[in-house]
């Protein structure tokens, strides 16, 4: 019983702590001088609207999605090329993504087609950031943003781009990868 309560004062001590460092009390936080304006607080950052409550699981498969786009965001305005690789020689679109994703270590096949056997079926209300999403019968991949846009490889004489899933007609399907 002795061992439960100090255990409980512990990581009460721990947490007021751990609050004080985040947020500091009112008034306290001016110079020795008193004149010195305080500290701004951290920026608040707001969680996404899907997660209601903190899930570590969840979050980071987020996370993860957010850094595909991110990732594959430094690519826009690379030239397309059929059959191309690399952001040196340029990017088709199932390049691109197997490109993007090779570098989150998800061995992906060259082709949309390859691409669309792999990784979990999300249907379109479904879509998050960093899923793939296909389109002519899984003829063209890209890698969606959100808001209805994702970056791709369109056609010859392109350059990789944010497209809007409504300038395709064809929406085929998605597919999902987590974090290795």
């Amino acid at each position: 019983m002795r061992t439960i309560r100090l255990l409980i004062l512990l990581l009460a001590v721990a947490l007021a702590l751990g609050l004080a460092l985040l947020r500091p009390l009112q008034g306290h936080a001016t110079g020795a001088a008193g004149n010195t304006p305080a500290v701004p607080p951290f920026p608040r950052l707001e969680p996404e609207r899907h997660l209601t409550f903190f899930h570590p699981r969840k979050l980071e498969r987020s996370l993860f999605g957010r850094r595909v786009v991110a990732y594959a965001r430094h690519f826009l305005g690379v030239p397309y090329r059929w059959g191309g690789s690399s952001p040196g020689t340029g990017f088709d679109c199932s390049g691109l993504v197997r490109f993007v994703y090779g570098h989150f270590g998800i061995p992906l096949p060259h082709s949309s087609w390859g691409d669309l056997a792999h990784g979990r079926r999300v249907t379109r209300r479904q879509l998050r950031a960093g899923d793939l999403v296909f389109f002519y019968g899984a003829g063209h991949v890209g890698i969606y943003v959100g808001g209805g846009r994702f970056i791709d490889a369109p056609h010859t004489g392109a350059r990789v781009r944010v497209s809007t899933m409504g300038a395709y007609s064809s929406y085929y399907g998605a597919r999902r990868f987590e974090a290795r």
